[in-house]
Order: C-alpha cells, then sequence, then structure tokens
C-alpha cells in the first residue's frame, strides 16, 4: 500500500507533531513545525492566515477542481498524572503511537500532509485543479470558525474531513450548540424569603416544563439531543441570600435543517406560556458567545451555534472516492460523525460538498494514553491519495448545489 520509505516518513511526521504542545491558541510551534516541513517538500505555496491556520498548496497542470483537505492542529489539554506515557512522546508501543493528537488529529494530518506529497510525486502534478491540505486553529473551542477563513482564501469545490472515522467514509454529522437560559428574581434576606423571588424556584419550574420537550429525532443522524450541561445560582456563596439570578448551559445537538430560530422556539414558547401564567416569572434565552484568541494575536468569537449537515450516498463526491479506495483494498462503509467538526461551517454554512475520512477511532479522542495505530495511519495516508485522485477527477469550477437529506 505504501512503501517503507512513505510508512517511515508518516511515522516521523506523526512523532514530530505529537511532541509539540498545540492546546487551542497555542498553535505556532506545531504550525512552524509544517510550515518548514512543507518548504523541505513539493508543495508549491504555504498560506498561513491572520487565525494562524496552515494551507498548504499543490497545483496540478491543468483547470479543474479545487479539493481541500482539513484537519485542526489544536489539542484539548493533557492531565499528565492521568497518564502512563509521556503525553508529548510520540512513544511507539506494540504498533500504536502514543501522545496526545495522535488520534485528534495529528496523525490524520500527518497522513494529509504525506498522501498530498505522494500524490505529487506519483502523477508529477499532472492532474486537473489544486490539492490543499488545511491545518487549522482552534477546532476545540469553535468547530468551523476559523475555518471560514480557509473557505475564503481557498474557494474549495470538495472537502475533506480527516477527523478520525475508522477508515469509514462519513457524508454528515450532528452540530451542536450551546443554550443559555437565565431566571430572574429579586434579592431578600433568606431569614424572610417572602420579601424576594427566588430565582432558582423560578428555574426549577422551568426545567421540568423543558424536560418534557418531544426530543427531534433523524433516521441517520439520530436524536437532536438537549442536555443541561451545567447550572449557577448567583450570588454565589449565597450565605443568608435569596438567590436573584438562576443560570443554566444546555448542550443541544443539531440536526439538518435544524436554524438558530427554530432551535430556540419551543423553549420560548414555554418562557411565554409560564410567564402568562406567573407575572413575576422572568426569564431569557440566548446561544452562548465565545471569544477566543488565537497565537498569531488575532480574536475569534461567535455564537456557539454549528449546524448539522448530511449529504445523499449517490453522490459523485461520495460515490467516487468510495470506488478509488476500494482499487487500493479499502473497502469503507458509509456513515456519519456523532460529534461535531469544522464540517460544520464548510457543509453546513456555505454548502461545499464535504465529505470525512480518518484514521483511528472516534473513542480515542480527548482520552488519557490517546494513541493511533500505526496501520490506520498508513492505510489513511494511501486512503487520501485516493480521495485526492478522485475528487481531482470531478472536471468543473462550478460549485454545485447540492441538497441536503
Amino acid at each position: 500500500m505504501l512503501t517503507e520509505k512513505r510508512k517511515e516518513s508518516v511515522i516521523k511526521l506523526c512523532q514530530s507533531l505529537v511532541r509539540l504542545k498545540s492546546y487551542s491558541g497555542k498553535e505556532d510551534l506545531v504550525a512552524k513545525e509544517i510550515k518548514a516541513y512543507a518548504e523541505q517538500h513539493c508543495f508549491d505555496e504555504c498560506i498561513v492566515d491572520e487565525y494562524g491556520n496552515v494551507m498548504l498548496v499543490i497545483n496540478g497542470n491543468m483547470e479543474g477542481p479545487t479539493v481541500l483537505l482539513d484537519g485542526h492542529i489544536d489539542t484539548v489539554p493533557v492531565h499528565t498524572e492521568q497518564w502512563t506515557v509521556d503525553p508529548f512522546s510520540g512513544e511507539i508501543r506494540d504498533g500504536k503511537i502514543y501522545g496526545r493528537g495522535t488520534s485528534d488529529m495529528k496523525g490524520a494530518v500527518s497522513a494529509m500532509i504525506a498522501a498530498a506529497i505522494n500524490f505529487a510525486e506519483d502523477t508529477k502534478k499532472a492532474f486537473p485543479g489544486k490539492v490543499v491540505v488545511s491545518c487549522s486553529v482552534h477546532e476545540e473551542c469553535f468547530e468551523g470558525v476559523a475555518t471560514r477563513r480557509v473557505s475564503e482564501i481557498v474557494n474549495p469545490d470538495y472537502v475533506v474531513i480527516g477527523e478520525a472515522t475508522n477508515l469509514k467514509l462519513n457524508r454528515g454529522q450532528r452540530g451542536r450548540a450551546e443554550i443559555v437560559v437565565e431566571t430572574v428574581g429579586k434579592p431578600a434576606h433568606s431569614s424572610n424569603p417572602e420579601k424576594g423571588i427566588n430565582a432558582v424556584y423560578h428555574m426549577m419550574k422551568l426545567l421540568s416544563e423543558i424536560r418534557n420537550l418531544p426530543v427531534n429525532e433523524h433516521e441517520v443522524l439520530g436524536k437532536g439531543i438537549l442536555e443541561l450541561t451545567d447550572i449557577k445560582s448567583s450570588p454565589y456563596p449565597g450565605a443568608s441570600v435569596v438567590p436573584s439570578l438562576c443560570t443554566v448551559t444546555f448542550d443541544r445537538r443539531l440536526l439538518v435543517g435544524e436554524t438558530k430560530e427554530s432551535v430556540l422556539a419551543p423553549i420560548q414558547n414555554l418562557i411565554d406560556k409560564l410567564q402568562l401564567e406567573d407575572p413575576q416569572f422572568k426569564a431569557s434565552l440566548k446561544y452562548a458567545f465565545g471569544e477566543e484568541r488565537c497565537y498569531t494575536g488575532a480574536l475569534i468569537s461567535d455564537e456557539r451555534f454549528f449546524p448539522g449537515w448530511l449529504y445523499d450516498d449517490d453522490e459523485d463526491f461520495v460515490q467516487l472516492p468510495l470506488k478509488e479506495l476500494a482499487a487500493i483494498g479499502l473497502i469503507p462503509e458509509l456513515s456519519h460523525y456523532s460529534f461535531c467538526t469544522n464540517g460544520s461551517h464548510f457543509a453546513g454554512e456555505v454548502n461545499i460538498p464535504t465529505i470525512g475520512f480518518g484514521p483511528s477511532l472516534e473513542s480515542q479522542a480527548h482520552v488519557d494514553d490517546e494513541y493511533i495505530e500505526i496501520v490506520q495511519l498508513v492505510k489513511a495516508t494511501a486512503g487520501y491519495s485516493a480521495i485526492m485522485r478522485a475528487l481531482t477527477s470531478i472536471h468543473t469550477k462550478e460549485k454545485e448545489t447540492v441538497k441536503h437529506v
């Protein structure tokens, strides 16, 4: 599938990236390493945008589509005492590379970069269009927000998300949103509670109603879960004070076709109902707003609403990669992500035809003793080259209008 030399190259690249700590907003060392690596190989251009996303470009020798392969280079933090290996060692043991980010997702990034080099060498760049490997930042905090700039710069016709699929071919995902609900009361000394309005009691009443809301469900993506993840009263600590504010956060898993307005509407209807029943009941509803500073110093910010997406099985940009993968001995089944990815922007926001293909298991993300199996890393490297062949062979620069399922 790969020569021994190519196997060794992708393994070493993965190890070198894992050895560089790159928490969200601190990806500079990995970005610098990737840029230096690209300059030593056959990439025609290396673009670093204001957020710190690194885009590696290989140009074909004729007109054709732009194929973007995206993988994020930030990782979640490590609680070192829970690991049995050094999380930044890239240690190889029993056919696995260990370390933070091996599966999520420096292994896939390494495979994409290596595959692009292999593809350029094997074709001698005699292919239509161009291939771009996007090594993106801040995905762990903001799925798809930083990559809005990538799609503006690259203008891709097709996108391949490299998040772990266990070498399956994914064509969709649930999105996610963070919803914040607040109830407002009136402070009073707790020895005279009748003079105040307890915001927590009002929140309890609202939560009871929210728990009885029907859950939306999609035949492929599953349930649009609404789960309470956080609750706070104010003032806190509230010694001898009736709390005048209560705030809860919900994690909402989004299905295709759901909008910011449609997701909030059922909760707002409950708030309106309770306000009619009790004039003292006051509540507000909004999406959580996030702001993060990039390693470049730039700020990214937005509401935490990241859409879901799903494409039909019979689309050319799904079926052609399947055939090319089969031709090299991989027979991936079609599936979808259970978690959120940068595809929320590429597919969910701007409707660029998108698929997912990556090494390792979804369950390896964010865990102690994270690892990637070398056999999966190698197969993914060959698989990405096959996908490049498939998607660059679709001779069009017109954006396809693809109907969401």
